[in-house]
């Protein structure tokens, strides 16, 4: 059963003893409604998803999203661009092979930004969920809804790697930035 994380939690990606390595952390979320006089209509969101490497210098060594698809060393890789929304499941999804990501990187920084500026209040049934790829089995969700706000960026999660083991922090910090680029300063805070 998956868990439901709250700002600031953190849960281990160890399970059955043995540490997860096939991941994929996935984003969905609604279109937003617009009323008019006669009819209430659906509006496309635009919102992104990335992926930052980081090394234990906090610099940043890599970046995955909708620019750059796969990280150099291929461990990491972006389904694509979704500029609607709707639908409602994952829209945009990261897939992670935690087994190869280089010895050097030690924090994974995942981040959603509104690349049309538009804010995060009034997107409905926003979430980001970890699942587990080889089962499918979702381990944790972070619904990025229910905060609502005027920010148009957030960094959402950070896996970082300690003695050799994969853990995962639900950050929830908002931002604001149509790309991560905007909240350098934001996500550099957020490294562990």
């Amino acid at each position: 059963m998956a868990i439901n994380l709250e700002k600031g939690q953190r849960i281990s990606l160890e399970k059955n003893g043995a540490g997860l390595s096939d991941v994929s952390m996935g984003l969905g979320w609604g279109r937003r409604k617009r009323k008019g006089l006669l009819r209430t209509t659906e509006v496309d969101v635009d919102l992104d998803a990335s992926c930052l490497l980081f090394d234990e210098q906090r610099e940043l060594q890599d970046q995955v999203w909708f620019r750059q698809l796969t990280s150099r060393c291929g461990s990491i890789r972006h389904t694509g661009d979704d500029r609607a929304g709707g639908g409602g499941g994952e829209n945009e999804r990261i897939d992670l092979q935690l087994d190869q990501v280089p010895a050097n990187i030690v924090a994974l920084v995942f981040t959603v930004n509104s690349f049309l500026n538009d804010s995060f209040s009034g997107i409905p049934s926003a979430f980001c969920r970890l699942v587990d790829r080889r089962s499918g089995e979702e381990i944790a969700r972070y619904d990025i809804s229910l905060d609502g706000g005027d920010h148009t960026g957030l960094v959402v999660a950070v896996i970082d790697r300690q003695e050799g083991q994969w853990r995962m922090r639900a950050v929830g910090d908002k931002g604001y930035g149509r790309t991560f680029k905007d909240m350098m300063p934001l996500i550099s805070a957020s490294l562990p």
